[in-house]
């Protein structure tokens, strides 16, 4: 682990006129999707340096940190992910990421991170978190929808605490509710609550998890199906 000169940067202060003004710009246009970080950045506070330290705390946070690991390196490896064995972790995210026709790079540039690190390891911990992002969605079963996405921001912020997270998940809640009906705030209580219950993913080993299968990966994690996002799902009206 590398050994920090001093305290690791992180934006404590809450900016709450910042996320208000960056969810307005989302809500216009949902494609704008580094007005999601602005949001997260701007309510963040402590809870990424919490989770941080609990990381650290986690034999397997310690390995990733004295290891050094770049998770996007092996997310990015497609030649390796397709190898991997079918119904695992790593080919369910590689059939995700090519029918949606996106990386785990472009997260990084959406992100667009304006944090300053001084803390090395901080800063992989917070590009990890960040890097993430599409595995849960596999694990979850949300998909890429807005509803999806909204649903899987209500399970982060159960495992995350990050209140940027928390209050994108509330907005849009009361937006999707207006589009699709009462079902989806059902829906997100149910991604909450499961993201309670789940064991805490951010300390996961993921470069080992990816080659085993994915329903037993959900399953030694309890992470249960989405069941009221499904139902809600199931129940629009066809599209001609």
């Amino acid at each position: 682990m590398n050994q920090p000169s001093s305290k690791p940067k992180a934006p404590h202060r809450v900016q709450p006129l910042v996320a208000i003004k960056a969810l307005r710009r989302l809500l216009q246009d949902p494609e704008q999707t580094e007005e999601v970080f602005v949001i997260v950045r701007a309510l963040t506070g402590r809870s990424v340096l919490n989770a941080f330290n609990r990381f650290k705390q986690a034999e397997i946070g310690q390995a990733i940190l004295n290891e050094q690991r770049n998770l996007v390196s092996v997310l990015e490896n497609r030649d390796a992910l397709r190898a991997m064995p079918q119904g695992s972790l790593g080919r369910a995210y590689l059939n995700f990421v090519e029918k949606e026709s996106i990386s785990a790079a472009g997260l990084i540039e959406a992100s667009n991170r304006e944090m300053d690190f001084i803390d090395p390891d901080f800063e992989r911990f917070a590009n990890r978190m960040r890097d993430q992002h599409d595995l849960w969605h596999v694990l979850t079963g949300y998909g890429r929808d807005t509803f999806g996405e909204a649903c899987l921001l209500a399970f982060t912020y159960a495992q995350t605490q990050n209140r940027g997270v928390g209050f994108i998940a509330l907005a849009g809640m009361f937006k999707l509710t207006k589009a699709l009906g009462s079902g989806v705030r059902s829906a997100m209580w149910q991604a909450y609550r499961a993201g309670q219950r789940t064991a805490w993913l951010p300390a996961e080993d993921w470069e080992s998890r990816l080659h085993e299968p994915l329903e037993s990966v959900r399953s030694t994690l309890n992470i249960p199906a989405p069941e009221q996002y499904r139902a809600v799902l199931a129940a629009l009206p066809v599209a001609a």
